[in-house]
């Protein structure tokens, strides 16, 4: 059974896995899959419709086509995200899940967790979005299969695989604010070895993120190696290195950064029913930040240890593990503990009786710092005909606090717990030949949320608020000839249950439309990426005003070989801001940019 790629996510055999992200052919205009299989949402692979999941995938073409400048603009708009900077190229980047902060997200990786343990949220902004193809986005509570944080959503990357036969790639690109971009790869076959590595340079002089501050530039280079070799047994062992780093400069500073996932994977079948993965991985996100004659250092690893059990009995699938995390922490502060263990067990029932889906899922997690926590969730899916399908779930979420609440000199409470939540989610689609359509409406209820304020004297982190986020989602997409079109939009009430404010820097609706055509050797298309306003401050008076900006893009297959692409982004040249610095001006995100790039693809 030939290998696809590693997926530390899914179980199943290479051959179902191999469906789930084909590598493109150079000049390959075929449209996206409109019911991919996906295996962030249940660990298994599903089609999208299956999953019973509120699920968003962009694929490789959809990625080649739109090649971002950053990772967070192919999430910018997305059903249910909402995305806040402090302005552009490399500089802090926030993701909010369904009104979640950024905390309350998991980003993976290949299946490894990435995130900073003293700030908590992943540092999306350094991610580089030359190394994948393929993202899932799963929205709603994901505590049960991902433990912490998982209370938004789950967002998965998966990075350039090992494709058949011997193929490579070499791309340059160069464009506005002096911006150069390189990058190169190859991946092939040798026996039962397959392998891919691939590398990426980005570096520009940056602009203003402050008025009257100067151009702030950014630099980021990255490489990948992924490995797999087949057995005899249909057991599988894979090793995938991501490394990234670089410089990033920020107003009276700058930042080196390093970002880096290590995994190793045995898969292996115990019987005809029954297949086992073993998954060891290691996350770095270290940083050395200078500003004025001031450094400090904060180096973050989480290795990891997980067991995966899938058991086949008919239609039906019961999923079982566990997992040990290690959180670690060398930094130029000195912090009242330094490391912390948390080990859970969890499982799986995902049950078919045609026309009904049930999935049943329970995880305990016992942390060395807070405690023990346990989460659970259900869900219910109807075919309701061949093409529509009605679903409805509740789960339980919660969210770790992270070193700085439990541990930062002088500020840090050893006493906060965790941030728990439940919700309640409703949801019909239909999945048509050419089109298709789901609408979902939500309700996520959070208690004892972390906040930052001043109790008895004391400013510190306590368990002082609950919030209630209301939300709704419509998202759709076909493809018709020539033309490839997918939209969304979403509205949502994060509110604060204490004050009836809504929750600091959220947006209440988002939207997105891509639309992509192509002519022959040629494609065209664009976006419309759309925020409403928010409010910069938990009292709700600064109030930041919405924005919606559009990117315009054009491809050329000069030959089977030779491509090369114009992308414009914010191409109406739009004002905005999404955050606001402490002295009163709002951050500047970057005007109209181009980039121009020509790419060369081999056998």
């Amino acid at each position: 059974m030939p290998f696809s790629r590693p997926l530390f996510a899914g179980l199943l055999p290479g051959a179902l896995l191999s469906l789930v992200a084909l590598p493109a052919q150079a000049g390959n205009v075929d449209a996206p899959t409109l019911d991919p299989l996906v295996v962030t949402a249940t660990l298994g692979v599903k089609t999208q419709g299956e999953s019973l999941s509120s699920v968003t995938v962009i694929d490789e073409q959809t990625i080649r086509r739109q090649q971002p400048r950053e990772f967070k603009d192919l999430l910018i708009g997305q059903p249910g995200i909402d995305v806040t900077g402090n302005g552009s190229f490399g500089k802090n980047t926030s993701v909010f899940m369904r009104g979640t902060g950024s905390e309350s997200t998991v980003f993976l990786i290949d299946g490894v967790r990435l995130r900073s343990a003293t700030a908590g949220s992943p540092p999306w902004q350094y991610f580089p979005p030359e190394m994948i193809e393929r993202v899932e986005i799963v929205r709603g509570p994901r505590s049960t299969l991902y433990g912490s944080d998982a209370v938004g959503g789950v967002i998965q990357a998966f990075t350039h695989s090992p494709a058949d036969g011997r193929r490579g790639w070499v791309q340059a690109g160069g464009g506005s604010f002096n911006t150069q971009a390189y990058s190169a790869g190859v991946s092939g076959v040798e026996g039962r070895t397959r392998y891919s590595v691939s590398a990426s340079h980005r570096d520009t002089d940056g602009t203003e993120i402050l008025a009257g501050e100067g151009d702030k530039g950014f630099r980021n280079s990255s490489g990948l190696v992924s490995l797999a070799h087949r057995f005899d047994n249909g057991g599988e062992v894979g090793l995938v290195v991501l490394r990234a780093e670089g410089n990033t400069e920020f107003v009276g500073g700058e930042t080196d950064f390093v970002v880096q996932t290590v995994g190793m994977r045995l898969d292996t079948p115990v019987s005809d029913y029954w297949r086992s993965r073993i998954q060891f991985a290691e996350s770095a996100d270290e940083q050395d930040n200078q500003q004025g004659s001031s450094t400090s250092r904060f180096y973050t690893k989480t290795r990891s240890a997980r067991w995966e059990n899938l058991i086949l009995a008919g239609p039906h699938q019961l999923i079982a593990g566990g997992e040990l995390l290690v959180d670690q922490v060398k930094s130029s502060t000195a912090y009242d503990e330094s490391s912390r263990t948390n080990a859970a067990v969890f499982a799986q029932a995902l049950l078919n009786f045609e026309p009904v889906d049930l999935q049943f899922s329970a995880r305990a997690d016992d942390n060395q710092a807070y405690g023990r926590q346990e989460t659970g969730s259900v869900a219910l899916g109807v075919a309701m005909d061949d093409h529509h399908r009605f679903r409805v779930s509740y789960g339980t979420s919660f969210r770790a606090p992270t070193f700085n609440d439990l541990y930062f000199p002088g500020f840090g409470n050893p006493d906060v717990q965790p941030e728990k939540g439940g919700s309640l989610e409703v949801g019909v689609g239909g999945q048509f030949t050419n089109w298709f359509w789901d609408a979902v409406i939500y309700q996520n209820d959070v208690k004892n949320l972390i906040a930052f304020t001043n109790v008895g004297g004391v400013f510190a982190p306590f368990n002082v608020a609950e919030a209630r986020i209301r939300g709704a989602e419509l998202s759709g997409g076909f493809n018709w000839h020539d033309w490839t079109l997918r939209a969304s939009g979403a509205v949502l009430d994060p509110r604060d249950r204490e004050t009836d404010n809504r929750i600091r820097r959220r947006s209440g609706k988002q939207l997105r439309v891509d639309l992509d055509r192509q002519l022959g050797q040629f494609d065209l298309g664009g976006s419309v990426k759309a925020q409403g306003y928010r409010y910069d401050d938990a009292a709700n008076q600064i109030r930041l005003p919405g924005f919606a900006i559009v990117d315009l893009r054009a491809g050329w297959q000069l030959t089977p070989q030779w491509s090369t692409r114009l992308t414009v982004e914010n191409a109406l040249d739009k004002n905005y801001s999404t955050a606001r610095h402490f002295s009163g001006r709002n951050y500047i995100n970057a005007g109209r940019m181009a980039m121009l790039s020509v790419r060369y693809d081999f056998d």
